[in-house]
């Protein structure tokens, strides 16, 4: 079967043969450029805010929004998943597994700040094998607890990571003789979150931005993959002015789920204290980062270059922002675990297309690998869905399934997601079945309404589970319940 780039793209240009007419006239290989945020809130996306009511979208008051139009842009031009889910809602488990197609019980990363495995590979080791020039610039969280340890010595794949750091979540950075360095110190010279002085070259989102638009300009004239990971919106919530004032007069009111009655909750939806409603250093950060990704936009296409190249902007998890009256991340609740993820690939014969199947981070790394027509003899257990960016029409062809789960570090739960349902096991609570159409504040349990769906979703989680020997659900509490809905 030929592959997808050669649906894409047409014929690569052989390399190492004397030109002639037709290998000058060959389109090139694609660029590929990941754009990855943190702890980003979908609905603080124009294009995500589309595909709601009224209601859902603007759950923080009538009205009250930022303008995306950047992204909003990738997602006309391109494919948007409104089901893209975090396989682990925490930082380091679900970048181990987007990069690489494993699930975090196989890339030694099933918590935070556990460094992944020597032996893992990624989609930019298979694209640096293959030709490209590659390289990463922000946070990677993947290298153990080292903060901000910049430029960690192992790479996995990306070549140029002088300016990725491992851990932290710095509002001010700047170039020095000796590399770059964290711009904001206490008196003890120890690097801290401040913001002071941070202008457009030192913010963190604008520093970044730039160091993307120098390896671009640098290797606009071979075939590149650069990953570019804003640490921010996560907290602090801070950003440098004038974002930090655009927002701070609206009127700012408690999501409806913020008042949810508080018996008969399980452990994963419970309240927290002291849960702020203003957003509007958030709605400033979300708005920075849009601004700077019209630059990448900008950039490429003044370059002539976006043509050539695909986009993917995500995130690595959610973010609550006072839903449930809670903060974060980290359990199975749509705002905690579900991510913006939009494909913008330069031959789409269809776009502004929405696919509602779900799907999870483990799946990209094998989707773009073979999207982008790259052979890849190394083992990935995540879906490959190349072909529904290509004929999005063809959802129905398509498995509507995945699975999110905590981390090991956190009380234990697991869930088996569609586009409608998620099933929910925990050690600590009953099984819970929420219904996303009939219930989209998850307030309710369906598990003894909906008994064929539990089933059926049991089912497919058994299967998972013997499939990736998922230890969550291996002799355990989990799996004992697993089984018993399986017959129920």
């Amino acid at each position: 079967m030929k592959h997808l780039f050669l649906l894409i793209i047409g014929a690569f240009l052989v390399t190492g043969c004397a030109p002639n007419k037709a290998q000058e006239d060959a389109p090139k290989k694609p660029n590929l450029l990941v754009i990855m945020t943190d702890e980003h809130n979908f609905r603080t996306l124009g294009c995500y805010r589309d595909l709601m009511p009224d209601e859902e979208a603007y759950v923080w008051g009538e009205g009250l929004k930022v303008e995306t139009p950047y992204i909003d842009f990738l997602a006309k031009e391109g494919v948007l998943f409104s089901k893209f889910y975090s396989v682990v809602p925490v930082c380091s488990p679900s970048r181990g597994s987007f990069v690489s197609g494993l699930y975090p019980q196989h890339t030694g990363v099933p918590r935070n700040d556990a460094p992944m495995r020597d032996d893992v590979i990624t989609f930019a080791q298979v694209l640096k094998e293959s030709g490209y020039e590659t390289g990463y610039a922000g946070k990677w969280h993947l290298d153990g607890a080292g903060k901000p340890q910049w430029a960690p010595e192992r790479k996995f794949g990306f070549t140029d990571n002088r300016y990725m750091f491992n851990r932290g979540h710095w509002k001010k950075l700047v170039d020095t003789p000796q590399g770059p360095d964290i711009g904001a110190k206490n008196s003890r010279g120890e690097p801290g979150y401040g913001l002071r002085g941070a202008d457009e070259k030192s913010f963190v989102t604008d520093f970044l931005t730039d160091k993307t638009l120098q390896f671009i300009e640098k290797n606009k004239d071979s075939p590149f993959c650069y990953m570019v990971s804003y640490p921010d919106p996560h907290g602090p919530d801070k950003v440098r002015p004038p974002y930090d004032t655009l927002y701070k007069n609206l009127l700012f009111r408690a999501p409806k789920t913020f008042n949810k009655p508080d018996e008969g909750l399980p452990s994963w939806a419970t309240k927290q204290e002291n849960v702020d409603i203003d957003q509007s250093q958030y709605f400033g950060m979300v708005k920075c980062l849009d601004d700077n990704i019209g630059r990448l936009i900008n950039a490429l296409r003044e370059k002539k270059l976006l043509e050539n190249t695909i986009i993917i902007f995500t995130s690595d998890h959610g973010d609550l922002r006072a839903e449930h009256h809670r903060q974060n991340k980290g359990v199975p609740l749509e705002a905690s675990v579900k991510v913006p993820f939009i494909v913008y690939a330069p031959a789409l014969k269809q776009r502004g297309k929405t696919v509602n199947n779900a799907f999870n981070s483990v799946d990209f790394a094998p989707t773009i690998l073979n999207l982008m027509g790259l052979k890849n003899g190394h083992k990935m257990e995540g879906a490959n869905f190349s072909e529904l960016i290509l004929n999005p029409n063809q959802q129905s062809d398509w498995q509507n399934f995945t699975v999110v789960k905590s981390s090991n570090k956190s009380a234990k739960w697991i869930a088996a997601v569609t586009s409608k349902y998620k099933l929910v096991l925990s050690e600590n609570d009953p099984p819970w079945l929420l219904d996303l159409e009939t219930n989209p504040e998850e307030t309710v349990n369906y598990i003894d309404e909906r008994k064929e769906v539990v089933r059926d979703l049991a089912n497919r989680l058994k299967a998972y589970a013997e499939n990736h020997e998922e230890p969550f659900l291996l002799d355990s509490k989990m799996g004992d319940e697993m089984l018993k809905l399986s017959e129920y």
